[in-house]
């Protein structure tokens, strides 16, 4: 086993940039030997600017450089299939971004190559990773609340993003590229999930009708354990960057989250003001940058990943129901 991870990163877009610049500073055993992009242009600006002498228009070719131990990708959702199969060739370890895939075929496809090949591989869940949402966690097990009997979860973003982005076929669509982080906790938190039951319309852009999404969405969720759910997902949560949950336990509450950003209020004469948090960056800089951390560390100490391929199809499974559900207007087991 190596004492320092030489990384490989393949996809450096907006979060591929964050993730490139961890590893440049900030995670400890890991250093970033190469990167990879279809995008010439923004592949060679940043290694020249960060003064990184390997880098692979082909991702294939940065796989197959003998000298990267693991990779991290951070491409659209479409591609994760072949590049993580051709790791799993390459016997790299990996790092990728959630979701694992777009349909439940592809993920199976993925989690079978990891487990013949033997790689480590850890899903990028970061929410997990948030001191909030970590602690949440430690009293849940700890019985702090009894036993977690309803979750209630928000996730609204400020603004909405491309119209290329959005559409489900390189998304996947609100309830997976939005709704997956809730999701995850969901199963984290609660249990399996037996069915669901979403509604969701265009009620802020209704430009959205042409890729066939939707901008705003509630899905309720019923757990195999009898206990209850409710998830909003919005893409026109204009005031700020709004994630939150709370679970309420038989013997207590809890709840996860923040919108005040700076801790300052503002008191003048008829009125009380805070600001708010202005989008995911700056509410989970620091989980991304722990989720990282974990996984260096874990590989490096032999240990086993905490988030693998079954929990990324089981949180596909699930929002590809509560897609179905939506659309279909009626409740939907989760096969």
């Amino acid at each position: 086993m190596p004492k320092t991870l030489n990384i490989g990163l393949i996809g450096v877009g907006r979060l591929g940039v964050v993730y490139a610049r961890y590893f440049l500073g900030s995670i400890a055993h890991a250093r970033l030997t190469a990167v990879s992009d279809i995008n010439e242009r923004a592949q060679q600006a940043f290694a020249d600017e960060n003064d990184i002498k390997k880098r692979y228009a082909d991702y294939g070719h940065l796989l197959a450089d003998k000298e990267i131990d693991a990779v991290v990708i951070v491409t659209p959702t479409n591609t994760h299939k072949e590049i993580v199969l051709e790791a799993a060739r390459q016997g790299k370890a990996v790092f990728c971004e959630k979701p694992l895939a777009l349909s439940v075929e592809d993920c199976q496809a993925m989690k079978d190559a990891v487990e013949r090949s033997g790689i480590f591989f850890h899903l990028g869940f970061m929410r997990r990773f948030d001191a909030g949402y970590a602690a949440a966690k430690q009293k849940i097990e700890s019985g702090v609340i009894g036993k977690p009997i309803v979750m209630k979860s928000s996730s609204r973003d400020p603004f909405r993003p491309s119209l290329e982005y959005l559409d489900p076929k390189n998304s996947g669509g609100l309830f997976t590229d939005c709704g997956i982080h809730d999701i995850d906790l969901a199963r984290w938190f609660m249990g399996e999930v037996r069915s669901v039951y979403s509604i969701g319309a265009n009620l802020a852009y209704p430009e959205m009708d042409q890729i066939g999404d939707v901008d705003n969405a509630i899905t309720t969720l019923q757990f195999e354990n009898g206990s209850l759910g409710v998830i909003d997902l919005s893409r026109s949560g204009v005031y700020g960057y709004d994630i939150r949950t709370e679970i309420l336990g038989t013997q207590g509450t809890l709840q996860i989250g923040y919108l005040r950003e700076t801790p300052l209020m503002v008191l003048t004469k008829g009125n009380v003001g805070h600001d708010t948090v202005p989008y995911f960056m700056e509410r989970f800089g620091q989980a991304y940058r722990t989720q990282l951390q974990h996984f260096v560390d874990r590989f490096l100490s032999g240990q086993p990943p905490t988030i693998t391929c079954t929990d990324g199809l089981a949180a596909l499974k699930i929002t590809l129901a509560a897609t179905r559900s939506c659309h279909q207007k009626q409740p939907v087991s989760v096969m």
